[in-house]
């Protein structure tokens, strides 16, 4: 249950036409709890190889730093919040918590990382998913109290919160943080042409060869409509992907599907929603964005247009629960569609 994109490209799509065109360099690790790959083209190998282990190595410091349930500087800050502790801070914590606040608020915190509480009541926080509803009392409890990253104050390095039912959970804005983290490392270390997938979170540098890097979209139900992508897409320099899905983590209890994505506003899974894509136009989060921001799309169900113009979004897709495919104008002229049963809207 790893990724949201499908990343045929790296085995097929990449290489697909490419004739003698040398292949990329490519390094892979198991880190935020997905495979990771980074491939880098047209510079020596000795270059592209260190580069890439460069950015491995950033993705394992950030993963360590910001666990959601092992031991970590969130751990530590959550645990000082359960006390109702003012608690010191690295300026990197810091940074990252005033950002998630300015996103979660834009989108009117159906993306909120301070109900670590309630994903962790509903058996999220780790590797294994049993197929357990949680106690409805406790949901209800933590639903009356609303604790949320809202309720964070940061004076200088110093966090406190007027909640002490508020738990931190970067799980879906970290691996975006990562992306952008990855393309400026590479851009440093003079690497023009890369690919950086973070379990189907995308980043763009360049181009291959003569080619641009193609990535295909996963149909949410592959395993009823076969292996081929949903659709192709050919990323621009500078452009970052993202996609949220109710097919990777989940677990299934008498026929009815329940996905880590919660709603805040209910405290369960979100529901009408199979997969929320965004393509996110360069700029200096735009990894970040193409995670973080694919969350309210996706929770916030059939209304996802008006949301996606208040966070600024242009090109994005939806897939409900019946398998209609709604799809914004300009990215439509992006894709290629490969599953050709696929009932398409397209909205303006």
């Amino acid at each position: 249950m790893r990724g949201f994109l499908s990343f045929l490209c790296l085995a097929t799509l990449l290489l697909a036409g490419c004739g003698r065109e040398p292949a990329p360099i490519r390094q892979e690790s198991f880190v935020f709890g997905t495979r990771v790959e980074v491939l880098i083209y047209g510079v020596p190998e000795a270059q592209g190889n260190a580069a890439a282990a460069e950015v491995l190595r950033e993705f394992d410091r950030l993963h360590r730093a910001y666990h959601a349930w092992q031991p970590s500087e969130l751990t530590a800050l959550n645990d000082a919040i359960a006390r109702g502790q003012p608690h010191p801070v690295s300026a990197e914590l810091a940074g990252l918590i005033h950002d998630a606040q300015a996103i979660a608020a834009q989108g009117d915190y159906l993306f909120d990382p301070g109900i670590g509480r309630m994903i962790a009541l509903w058996g999220f926080q780790s590797d294994e998913f049993k197929a357990v509803l949680p106690d409805p009392e406790q949901v209800g409890a933590l639903l009356a109290a609303h604790p949320s990253i809202a309720d964070l104050r940061i004076e200088g390095n110093r966090v406190t919160s007027k909640s002490r039912l508020v738990a931190l959970d970067f799980g879906g804005y970290l691996k975006g943080v990562a992306l952008d983290r990855a393309a400026a490392l590479l851009k440093a270390r003079g690497i023009a042409n890369a690919l950086v997938n973070i379990g189907g979170n995308v980043i763009a540098l360049g181009a291959k060869g003569g080619q641009p890097w193609r990535v295909g979209i996963q149909h949410p139900r592959s395993s009823e409509v076969g292996n081929a992508p949903l659709a192709t897409l050919d990323l621009r320099d500078g452009e970052a992907i993202g996609t949220s899905g109710d097919y990777q983590r989940y677990f299934e209890l008498a026929g009815h599907r329940y996905c880590h994505l919660l709603d805040p506003r209910s405290g369960a899974p979100a529901q009408g929603t199979q997969a929320v894509t965004l393509l996110i136009p360069p700029g200096a989060q735009a990894g970040m964005r193409s995670d973080a921001d694919s969350k309210p799309l996706f929770i916030v169900g059939a209304d996802w247009p008006r949301m996606a113009r208040r966070l600024g979004v242009s090109q994005a897709l939806r897939i409900d629960a019946d398998g209609t495919l709604f799809v914004t104008a300009a990215l439509r002229d992006r894709l290629k569609m490969e599953s050709p049963a696929t009932r398409i809207v397209v909205v303006q």
